[in-house]
């Protein structure tokens, strides 16, 4: 455990070890009760959001074992919200938004995460972040690519930021950084 913050190598190996204990962990849960988790968190991202009419809301394609808001993503279409996903552009540089509707053609991205072929850039005003692993101070372990802050630092104007996940995914620290940028809001089920 790296218990010096200013001593990055070994808060790295640290998070490593941590992001591989928890993916293992979330991939054991069922498929059958990771349905209802994530059919829970949209109910709870529901009464968190309101009224999602004329806002865009950046989701994500689910990949191992994240909550999947797919069936979320296409009732938010019909309440009139944008539906945007993320991509990666470059490694090393901020994710682009691009905005998506059940049915547009997808690509692979990176990780073979499906990403919208074509689409305009958008500026979400939500984004909902899976989590690996998530603090108390809403401080998110991520894959370790570290697109989620640098995107967040990069937007024009800061969206609403939520970060779903199980309840298995809190941790007591992160072991934060000065880059770090910690969520606004948490539905963990």
């Amino acid at each position: 455990m790296a218990d010096d913050l200013n001593d990055w190598p070994a808060v790295a190996r640290w998070r490593r070890a941590e992001r591989e204990r928890l993916i293992a962990e979330r991939l054991a849960i069922p498929a059958d009760l990771r349905a209802e988790r994530s059919a829970e968190i949209a109910r709870q991202l529901d009464a968190l959001l309101g009224n999602v009419a004329g806002r865009i809301v950046s989701l994500y394609w689910p990949f191992r074992g994240e909550p999947d808001l797919r069936p979320w993503l296409a009732s938010l279409v019909a309440r009139g919200a944008t539906p945007a996903l993320p991509v990666v552009i470059e490694k090393a540089r901020p994710l682009v938004f691009r905005a998506y509707r059940p049915g547009d053609k997808l690509e692979k991205g990176v990780w073979n995460i499906p990403i919208p072929a074509e689409g305009r850039p958008v500026i979400p005003d939500v984004v909902i972040a899976p989590l690996v692993g998530v603090d108390p101070g809403n401080y998110r372990l991520g894959y370790g690519g570290g697109f989620f802050d640098r995107t967040l630092a990069a937007l024009p104007r800061q969206p609403l930021v939520i970060g779903v996940g199980y309840e298995m995914q809190r941790i007591p620290t992160i072991r934060p950084q000065p880059h770090d940028i910690p969520m606004d809001r948490i539905v963990v089920v």
